[in-house]
């Protein structure tokens, strides 16, 4: 049956999919004891390093990208906000009282500047993003990860410091045959100056510290298409970003961050083995990817690239026990924590890392039919068959997601849309088909073992293009999932006007299916059991000094 396509809340819940998942898996760790050193304490011993510890989440990203945009800092009834930040002579100042705003100046430069990166590729997810960067860095380029809007790998810009040396590195690769990479450049006439408004005084400051007596502060924000008033754990901190704007910090202890994510991830409702789980793999996912914000100096973001984190306003009683039943806990392979990914829905079979992401399959992500008893042989019917592949996804029975929303979906896209998706997507690439006038054709040409499309090659009047993985779902906004399979829609004159999409699941497939769990809770299966489930020769233990966070092939 044919379903709405999601609102844009539902397509949070989607996007929050294609965020769930780790860096690349590399060759030198880096263990619990060198995180600690950032985040808390080092601690000598697996109990004492099971003590919480600080993370450093960025609640505005973008602070100034709009001269409206506004936050409003509130303390608690009965409560006081202080506020520090350094003056012209280099000492602190301090200041008292319930309620602060920041807002913003467009201050004129004296003269124009050139604003200045090589971009040498974009991509949907950090995962991609990581793996390019890594091939960059072996082939001797130093880069950095930024996500100005979507995840970029620029040349490291404390090394290419000259408009000659960005250009020269850039004709080396053009000499390569390498197109993806282009020179932003962009002249500034004015930039954003944030004001702090306190007790009837204005103070332009670029870093502020806040905090409260009692440990949390409301914030309000007013940006563009973005209106909340949320309660947060720890202190804040404003602070300059990458991309001449600035970002609010929250930093907060993790298992208070965890009292904002895991309602939100997986609800309230569900079993308390299922939330359990949801809480363990949010404390993973969150300690495994503390370097994605590494170029703007936080660790994580609030929203659907990283986990979804409202602050103290959504805990609930039932998510705080299953925190507090799970502190400390952790999911590991061979010792590492694990990319603790998950979705929505896998829509009855899970995919591997490598479906989605560039970069080495972890062993414990694994495709299997997401079902108690199995409903299809995958060794017998393949789905990189592209019609068992529509077979497959006209079965509905005997699968964990059955009767969930998005377990099947359809969806039509008419080719104005198509064509207007696709032109937006080429145009972040300086594509030279960026000016192509109509898609002819839509063909799927690839499909993984779990049936995901691995290539999609779409044809225009101006030639070609095969769309990968994840980009596939940055170029068109039609399909809520890799696994899918399409038909073209033609007129009485049996000329296309569109392609009408038709596949299972929401998000990426990889790893927990949210809605799968929920059936295997109501079983009576306890976490560790659903854990095993979805992410089979995993190890479940405290945070320890023993762990390894993530590998580095570049960090000694």
């Amino acid at each position: 049956m044919a379903i709405a396509h999601p609102d844009e809340m539902m397509r949070a819940v989607w996007l929050r999919g294609w965020g769930m998942a780790a860096g690349a898996i590399a060759l030198v760790t880096v263990p619990f004891s060198a995180v600690a050193a950032q985040v808390a304490q080092p601690t000598s011993s697996p109990q004492a390093a099971a003590k919480d510890v600080d993370l450093k989440v960025g609640i505005v990203q973008r602070f100034g990208t709009q001269p409206t945009d506004i936050v409003t800092l509130q303390a608690q009834p009965g409560d006081r906000l202080t506020l520090k930040f350094p003056q012209a002579n280099g000492k602190p100042q301090t200041l008292t009282t319930n309620t602060a705003i920041l807002k913003i100046l467009m201050q004129p430069l004296p003269e124009s500047q050139v604003s200045e990166r090589v971009v040498l590729s974009t991509h949907r997810s950090f995962e991609s993003a990581e793996d390019s960067a890594n091939r960059w860095r072996s082939q001797g380029i130093p880069v950095e990860i930024a996500q100005p809007k979507r995840w970029q790998v620029w040349a490291k810009r404390d090394v290419y410091t000259t408009p000659l040396l960005r250009r020269l590195l850039l004709q080396s690769l053009q000499v390569k045959g390498i197109q993806t990479a282009f020179v932003d450049s962009r002249l500034l006439k004015q930039q954003p100056k944030a004001a702090l408004l306190v007790n009837g005084k204005s103070y332009q400051k670029d870093t502020v510290q806040i905090s409260a007596g009692r440990g949390a502060i409301r914030v309000q924000t007013e940006l563009k298409d973005d209106r909340n008033k949320r309660l947060y754990a720890g202190s804040l901190r404003l602070q300059p970003n990458t991309y001449g704007t600035y970002t609010l910090v929250n930093q907060v202890p993790l298992e208070a961050y965890l009292r904002g994510v895991v309602p939100h991830e997986i609800g309230t409702t569900t079993t308390s083995s299922v939330l359990q789980v949801q809480a363990i793999l949010a404390r993973t996912y969150a300690l495994r990817n503390l370097r994605r914000f590494a170029v703007d100096n936080y660790q994580l973001c609030a929203d659907t690239q990283c986990q979804v984190y409202f602050g103290l306003g959504g805990a609930h009683s039932a998510t705080d026990a299953a925190i507090a039943a799970t502190r400390g806990k952790v999911l590991t392979y061979h010792n590492e924590l694990v990319d603790a990914v998950y979705s929505a829905s896998t829509g009855g079979v899970t995919a591997s890392f490598n479906d989605v992401w560039e970069g080495p399959d972890r062993p414990y992500l694994v495709t299997r039919i997401d079902a108690v008893a199995n409903p299809w042989d995958l060794s017998r019917q393949p789905l990189t068959n592209e019609q068992k592949a529509r077979q497959f996804l006209k079965q509905t029975k005997g699968f964990n997601e059955t009767d969930q929303k998005w377990f099947r979906w359809q969806y039509s896209s008419s080719l104005t849309e198509l064509n207007k998706d696709l032109h937006a997507y080429l145009k972040t690439l300086n594509s030279p088909l960026t000016n192509f006038k109509s898609i002819t054709q839509l063909k799927v040409v690839q499909r993984s073992p779990a049936g995901r499309v691995q290539k999609l090659r779409v044809t225009t009047d101006l030639g070609a293009i095969d769309l990968e993985k994840d980009n596939i779902l940055v170029a068109f906004y039609a399909p809520a999932s890799l696994f899918f399979y399409l038909d073209p829609l033609l007129d009485a004159k049996k000329k296309i006007t569109g392609y009408a999409f038709a596949g299972g699941g929401f998000g990426h497939g990889v790893g927990l299916s949210q809605t799968g769990s929920y059936h295997l809770g109501k079983l009576g299966w306890s976490s560790d059991r659903i854990l095993s489930f979805y992410y089979p020769g995993t190890q479940l233990q405290p945070i320890n000094n023993s762990i390894v966070f993530w590998r580095d092939p570049f960090v000694q």
